[in-house]
Formats: structure tokens, C-alpha cells, sequence
């Protein structure tokens, strides 16, 4: 999940549906989990988390790992719905503004300590207070009234938060919103012990969280191990413990040799886990994401703030192709935006199909005239040493073949691409997003709304901004969807991105590991596996 980020050039083996229509009532029967024993260890391969904490952490690196050990007041459940977590029901006042979310009595944190409605408070504003550094804070909270006026320094507390007593808390937001509830679902809002917080530094190495596991032991770049909290409100885990092995190998070669349990199938592997005759045939599993890779022009920087430049260098990439070669169809031609299986997925959307020679054309209305008269062109991506992904490499060459344009590569280290890009970033950049919820408005809005945080290309059009108004607050779905379909189309037409591919996953899972699954957002909730006999 947002955000949940990650860059569409990178190997798929490094890559670690209903909607309501209007805002959900949740409640639910709780029952205090039973003690559990025993368990066994489920051993996976991982990459170091850039930051454990959940106010701040915005790509799905960290977020593996975050979801295991933080939890928040709503969460989705299998089918994707905005269900009660640490909240056992809420009420939504007739004025679809006022959330009043009742809390679950036997929520602790790791150390033993009661969560309380005081708790949630403190954690949302500590989001949104400028001293935490958090880059999505306004994205997933600035919905509750008087939330931004803490984003930008002007009062410490959120005055749309009131708590009414340690188990009731009231939210009130400046809209009626269909997709609130689906915002919370975020670690940006998941719950954080001041205690452990006002350690200071690097607190989030020792984390004091809510959620099925707790954090024992990290040791860079070697293991990071999880281990079962039996005081966790819900599912308590049936494993014992997670041991996650850091740069341990190439995964796949590290299935075979029965040293991890699961593994992503990339492109190099593909052929030997979907052989019917093979070992892994029957160990493999495939699911959808919804996750959308793409191209990102910087709208305020020549030559990109010219629309006819936006669409030539769309047109001149052959999407097909590079789907074929570099991907052997393990992902699908991306279009426009909305990933298939998202409410408001277009079918009939009208992309821009590669045509070369309109490609050209178009550089010639362009104030530029013709490609000779191009400003340079850089491209803006993660990695190190200076070695590029072959698809990137692709796209190069086309560009270069179709065109006539040279664009050059600037590598950022992972951690600085990743919340540094939208100052940090060239003419072009290379980018993907994984949904963060099931709703069209974590694409379309988040991503290309004037000023949001996480619209990298700073692209700006105020007739979207009112259509994104206005399907955010219609209230029948259909109607809603519709509109969302309207601004994808938008968006296209206008080439304020270069739709690249939608994603899915492939991996194997050992016969005796069960109920691991990945959700749409390419997440497995840890606390639902199990191992046979143990």
C-alpha cells in the first residue's frame, strides 16, 4: 500500500472485490481469543524495512512488516470491505460527518497496557504534527476537520477528534466522503504507545504496536524475527514465529533448497513453476494486484508542461512488446489507471495506442517544433551502481528509435526515491502504486489532485479537482464510479502519466504452510497461516 510504493522497472522478484456506496456502519461480536500454544516457525525471505514507523513508512517494503506489528480502528477483510479492528462498531451520524467509533475493552498494547480512545488521539495528531516528518499524514487524515491546521503548524490538536470517554471517540470530517472508512485502513492511523514514541530516535526498532506480532530481534541486512503476541484481540497467530531471512539469496533459489517456506515467481522462474510435470506446479498460486506501473512526467518542468510532448512519448512506446519481451505476459498492458478489478475498472476506456508516426506529429505542434528542439531529458529512478532494469532499458531505446530523443538515467537510493521524489525528481520518472483501498479515489485523487502529497508530477487541472469533488461526495455508487471513469478518461486524453502495466503475483508456498494468501494489495496477514503438524 500506499504510501505503498514501489517502481515499475524493478524485477518482479524484488516486487515484495466489493464496494459500499456509501459509508459503511460496522459492528461486531467479539469474543476474547483463546490462549494459543505451540506453533511453528514460518521462514520467508525479506529486504530491510526502511522505517517501522507507521505515521511515517509509505512503501511496501516497511509496510510488510508494519501491518504485522501495528494495528488501527478499521481494517479490510477478505473481501476487501472496511470492517471494525481495534474499533468493535462505529455510528455515522445522519449528517454523514460524525464517526463515533467505540473501542474494543480488551485491546493491549505488546507490553500489557490497555488501549484506550486517548491512544488513537494522540497517535492521529502525532501523525500530522510537522515534527514527525510524515509525507502521507494529509492524505490518509486530512479528511478530519482541523487536521491540516496541524500539518502546517497552526495548532497541536486536532479539533475534530474528541474523546468521549477511554472506549468512545468521536471523529468528525469536513465532507461526507464514500471512502473515509477506507482510509483508516492505512498504518498512517494505526495505533503508537507514547512510551515507547518518546524514546526518542529510532524508537520504531523496538516497537511497543498492537497488531498479531511483536518485533524481537532485527539485525541488519541478516534476520528480522516476529513472534506471536497471545494477547492479540483477534486471530491470535498460529505460528510461533516469523523469521524473516534479509538479502539471504536469491529467493527462488532458496525455496528449492527447503531454507524458506514462500517465494515470489518472477520472469526467469515462470517457466519451471507453471510445468504441469514440474515440482512446484502444484505449490503455485497467482492473484491479481491492484497495482498500476507507470511513467511520470513533471508537468512544471519543460518539456513535459507541454501536452502534445506528454502525449508523443505515450504514443511512441510500444506497450505490447515490452508486456511480451520483458515480461512474458505475467503482467497486462496498462491503458489507463484503474487496475482491473477495482470498483470503476473503464473496459472501454480510449487509450493512446502506439502510433509512431502520430507520435511524430505531435512534437511538431509542440512549441518545440520537432525532437532537435528538446530541452535534455532525464528520467528519475531507484537502484544503485548505475545498473537499469531491462525493461527500463526499453523504453529508452524506443524512445530513442521513435522519436529521436536521448533521455539519460539519475539513480536515487531506494530510501531517498522513495520519500524524496517529489522534490528530488527530473523530467521524468519511473513509478508504481499499489492500491491502499479498494476505491478509485487512491489512484485518481490521490495521485493527480492539485497539491496532493502524492502527486509526484505535480500535475494540476482544475476541471478534475471539481470532478474528484464531486464523485467524492455522490452518494449513489453508480453514479459515483461514473465520475471516477470520467476523470480516468481525463487523465488519459491529457497524458498526465504513461500507463505502463498492471500487476500481478505469482508464488509458491510449501504443502505444509497454510492459509497464507496475498490480498489485492499484495499483503498476507501473517496471523492466519499455520503449519501443518505443528
Amino acid at each position: 500500500m500506499k504510501k505503498v510504493l514501489f517502481t515499475g522497472v524493478v524485477s518482479l522478484v524484488l516486487l515484495g472485490m466489493s464496494l459500499a456506496g456509501c459509508e459503511l456502519r460496522g459492528t461486531t461480536t467479539v469474543t476474547t481469543p483463546a490462549p494459543v500454544t505451540g506453533g511453528g516457525v514460518l521462514t520467508l525471505y525479506g529486504i530491510d524495512p526502511i522505517i517501522l514507523d507507521p505515521a511515517v513508512a509509505a512503501e511496501m517494503t516497511s509496510n510488510e512488516y508494519v501491518v504485522q506489528i501495528f494495528s488501527g480502528l478499521v481494517r479490510l477483510d477478505e473481501r476487501m470491505d472496511a470492517v471494525p479492528d481495534i474499533a468493535e462498531r462505529w455510528e455515522l451520524g445522519q449528517d454523514r460527518l460524525t464517526y463515533t467509533f467505540h473501542l474494543r475493552k480488551n485491546v493491549v498494547f505488546h507490553d500489557g497496557r490497555k488501549v484506550t480512545a486517548a491512544d488513537v488521539k494522540y497517535s492521529w495528531e502525532r501523525a500530522c504534527d510537522p515534527a514527525t516528518g510524515s509525507k502521507v499524514a494529509a492524505t490518509y487524515l486530512g479528511d478530519i476537520v482541523g487536521a491540516r491546521d496541524v500539518i502546517s503548524g497552526k495548532t497541536r490538536e486536532i479539533s475534530g477528534l474528541k474523546v468521549l470517554d477511554d472506549y468512545t471517540l468521536r471523529v468528525t470530517i469536513d465532507a461526507p466522503r464514500s471512502y473515509f472508512l477506507y482510509k483508516l485502513t492505512y498504518p498512517t492511523s494505526y495505533i503508537v504507545d507514547k512510551n515507547n514514541v518518546m524514546k526518542g530516535g529510532t524508537w520504531w526498532r523496538t516497537p511497543n504496536g498492537t497488531g498479531p506480532f511483536r518485533l524481537t530481534k532485527w539485525t541488519q541486512g541478516q534476520e528480522l524475527v516476529l513472534e506471536r503476541h497471545d494477547s492479540f484481540y483477534g486471530q491470535v497467530a498460529g505460528l510461533k514465529t516469523v523469521d524473516f531471512k534479509l538479502w539471504a539469496g536469491v529467493p527462488m533459489n532458496l525455496y528449492e533448497t527447503g531454507e524458506i517456506d514462500v517465494t515470489e515467481i518472477g520472469v526467469p522462474y515462470i517457466d519451471r513453476a507453471t510445468d504441469k510435470n514440474g515440482p512446484f506446479y502444484e505449490q503455485l498460486h497467482t492473484i491479481p494486484e491492484l497495482s498500476f506501473s507507470y511513467i511520470g512526467f513533471n508537468s512544471t518542468r519543460p518539456p513535459f508542461d507541454d501536452v502534445n510532448v506528454r502525449r508523443a512519448f505515450t504514443l511512441a512506446v510500444d506497450k505490447d512488446k515490452i508486456v511480451s519481451l520483458s515480461f512474458r505476459d505475467l503482467v497486462q498492458k496498462a491503458d489507463g489507471i484503474l487496475p482491473p478489478g477495482m470498483p470503476g475498472y473503464n473496459e472501454s476506456l480510449a487509450g493512446l495506442d502506439f502510433d509512431v508516426d502520430r507520435a511524430k506529429e505531435l512534437l511538431g505542434l509542440s512549441r518545440y517544433g520537432s525532437a532537435a528542439n528538446l530541452p535534455p531529458i532525464t528520467l528519475t529512478t531507484t537502484g544503485y551502481g548505475g545498473l537499469i532494469s531491462s525493461t527500463l532499458g526499453a523504453l529508452i531505446t524506443q524512445w530513442r528509435e521513435n522519436l529521436g530523443v536521448e533521455v539519460t538515467v539519475r539513480q536515487l537510493e531506494p530510501d531517498r526515491f522513495l520519500y524524496n521524489l517529489k522534490n528530488e525528481k527530473d523530467e521524468m520518472f519511473d513509478m508504481g502504486w499499489v492500491a491502499d483501498y479498494p476505491h478509485p479515489q487512491d489512484f485518481l485523487d490521490v495521485l493527480f489532485r492539485t497539491g496532493a502529497e502524492n502527486n509526484f508530477a505535480e500535475y494540476s487541472n482544475p476541471t478534475l479537482d471539481s470532478l474528484l469533488d464531486r464523485a467524492a461526495l455522490e452518494e449513489d455508487r453508480a453514479a459515483g464510479l461514473g465520475l471516477y471513469r470520467q476523470a480516468e478518461q481525463m487523465l488519459v486524453d491529457d497524458a498526465a502519466c504513461l500507463p505502463l502495466w498492471f500487476g500481478k503475483n505469482y508464488y509458491l508456498v510449501r504443502p505444509e504452510v497454510q492459509g497464507y494468501e496475498l490480498n489485492l494489495m499484495g499483503f498476507a496477514m501473517l496471523n492466519k497461516v499455520t503449519i501443518a503438524g505443528k
